[in-house]
């Protein structure tokens, strides 16, 4: 059908039939019997014969306005998706996980800029859960993700960049506060800050584990969508998060962090994309942010 609309926008291009299909390296009543194609599936006349050509009727008009835009687009999107089969795309999309940009994200980036220096970078502060629908319709090109993305190796090619340690933050009045250290079975008593399943998938469940593994069922109040909020409420109401050791800091003030020392008690780092053939510019991304987790 796109290649009909594509005649019928040379024929008015051209404003006669033998022009137009002479233009198209076609007969001149192949192409007619397209036109009457195109009429017959439509429902009215879509050009007026004239003794020296042809014109649009006002059906023909309406076409040209709804359907030269949608060619447009799918001439350019069948254009980027060509040069992204040939590995030539220098646009590269990412979703990343704010907490972890600093340590990972923002060292690779500038590896790349040194490497790709006319490449276009585009930064999204997603959620996991937005991270992965992201990817699955192709907004994004990579997702810098955490254990959440475990569970999509069947859907995504995935890469863990580093398998790190867990700690506790704690408010900076909380009885565990002043320990150097603590173990997951410490926590016992305490309320855990929950994660929306919709916005950080699995996470619940690899607390669950987590805590199992230290011989108790975890305590969740509430849910916290994201990191800044979960650390509000642990100032604010002694609960107690659990995140990657990636912070090496507080990130803010009235908490503390306590590494766990439990061997078991660890987290993922992954990269996440879609399968087949990478771009060069995806992975050389790629081997950054695996360089820089090694360091």
């Amino acid at each position: 059908m796109l290649e009909l609309f594509r005649s019928f926008l040379t024929v008015l291009s051209e404003g006669s039939l033998n022009r137009a299909a002479a233009v198209l390296h076609i007969t001149q009543p192949s192409l007619t019997r397209q036109m009457q194609s195109l009429e017959a599936h439509l429902g009215a006349p879509l050009l007026e014969r004239q003794t020296r050509g042809v014109k649009p009727t006002a059906l023909g008009n309406a076409l040209v306005q709804q359907m030269q835009p949608v060619l447009e687009r799918y001439d350019l999107a069948l254009a980027e998706l060509r040069r992204r089969a040939r590995g030539q795309v220098l646009d590269l999309r990412i979703g990343y996980l704010g907490s972890a940009a600093q340590a990972y994200l923002n060292p690779a980036l500038v590896a790349l800029r040194a490497e790709h220096p006319t490449a276009r970078v585009r930064l999204f502060d997603q959620s996991p859960g937005e991270q992965i629908s992201a990817l699955r319709c192709g907004e994004i090109d990579l997702a810098l993700i955490g254990q959440e993305g475990s569970q999509l190796s069947h859907d995504f090619y995935t890469r863990r960049l580093a398998t790190l340690g867990v700690c506790a933050v704690l408010a900076s009045d909380h009885p565990l506060a002043q320990r150097s250290q603590i173990h997951a079975g410490d926590l016992e008593r305490e309320a855990l800050i929950a994660a929306p399943e919709a916005e950080v998938p699995g996470r619940n469940q690899w607390i669950t584990k987590l805590c199992r593994k230290a011989g108790f069922r975890p305590r969740f109040v509430g849910e916290a969508a994201t990191v800044a909020e979960a650390i509000t409420r642990v100032a604010a109401e002694g609960a107690v998060l659990l995140l990657p050791a990636y912070l090496t800091h507080p990130p803010s003030a009235g908490v503390v962090l306590v590494p766990l020392t439990d061997a078991w008690a660890r987290w993922d780092l992954l990269l996440l994309r879609q399968r087949g053939r990478a771009s060069a510019l995806v992975k050389s991304m790629e081997n950054h942010l695996a360089r820089i987790a090694h360091q």
